[in-house]
């Protein structure tokens, strides 16, 4: 099927970011940031019933603030750019993820996508066969916070550099600024800990922490996943999903994928505008995301049963 360009038109078109869209976003913080004090007056005050609800709650809130950060690594949050790097860092904290370092490579992300130059924060090799075992392993892994840490090294050492391509003096500074801070946060913990604050630490960081590593890598998994990265077109190579409120407002609008990627500067809130488009258009779409983890548990099924036979 051959789309003309009028048809495609309006999913590119640019959109600045007004004081609604702003707006929406802060009151996306508020309730982010309550849900996080709930979460951690469960972990600390109640039984252990109460406190596994609350370690889950910061875990996938967590992992919330991540996709946050992710709409403040494309300057379309607030009106002022300069305020998305302070607000950006303070997301990825919880999570050790860098906010400079993510918008570094994520953008290339943006830029390459369909090419073997390609390669996402957050990596998952799409272009290998997907297995029960690939998808065990790339859930469980806790391969980013190792790469974290060696960052964190590397950083306070002065002897960070960027492995993916040359970029400038200045990000390169605010990487390595970034990585101290998590330096000094994991040093801080430490003191908590022998301080005999340990099990605050715990509940409140610790184990939310590794268990937000199956949570992240389930809503990563969708954008691009049995897409033809072979292609530049983002109407080949990324997947949109209509979701439930509850979805569209957890993954902040990541389901919009196709229309994300076609106009990345777009605020988040507004990619729903720009969806029945995408439905119409795009080659991978899906109803849910059930729908779509039931497509990925069918393909790792087969693929790993061909292996086997």
């Amino acid at each position: 099927m051959t789309i003309s360009n009028a048809a495609v038109k309006p999913l590119f078109e640019r959109t600045r970011v007004s004081q609604t869209d702003e707006t929406v976003f802060v009151l996306k913080l508020v309730v982010a940031g309550a849900i996080g004090v709930f979460g951690g007056f469960l972990a600390l005050t109640c039984g252990w019933l109460g406190t596994s609800v609350g370690v889950f709650l910061l875990a996938a809130i967590y992992t919330h603030m991540v996709e946050l950060q992710h709409q403040c690594l494309h300057h379309s949050s607030f009106r002022r750019s300069g305020l998305h790097r302070p607000v950006g860092i303070a997301l990825g904290l919880p999570l050790l993820t860098a906010y400079s370092h993510y918008r570094v490579q994520h953008l290339q992300h943006h830029k390459y996508l369909g090419t073997p130059d390609d390669s996402e924060f957050f990596g998952f090799d799409t272009r290998k066969p997907l297995t029960w075992g690939a998808l065990l392993r790339s859930t469980l892994s806790p391969e980013r916070l190792f790469q974290v840490a060696v960052d964190v090294v590397k950083s306070c050492a002065g002897t960070w550099t960027y492995t993916r391509g040359k970029i400038g003096d200045r990000p390169r500074k605010q990487i390595i600024a970034e990585y101290r801070l998590f330096a000094l946060v994991i040093a801080a913990a430490v003191a908590l800990g022998f301080a005999g604050y340990g099990r605050a630490v715990l509940v409140l960081w610790a184990i939310p922490l590794l268990i937000s590593i199956p949570i992240h890598f389930l809503l990563e998994l969708p954008e691009h996943v049995l897409c033809d990265t072979s292609s530049t077109d983002v109407l080949q190579n990324t997947r949109t999903i209509s979701g439930s409120w509850f979805s569209q407002w957890y993954t902040n609008g990541n389901n919009f994928h196709v229309e994300h990627h076609a106009a990345m500067v777009v605020p988040i809130n507004r990619l729903a505008e720009r969806h029945p488009l995408a439905r119409e258009l795009a080659t991978h779409t899906e109803q849910s995301y059930v729908a779509f983890y039931l497509k990925v548990a069918r393909e790792a099924h087969r693929n790993t049963r061909h292996r086997t036979a």
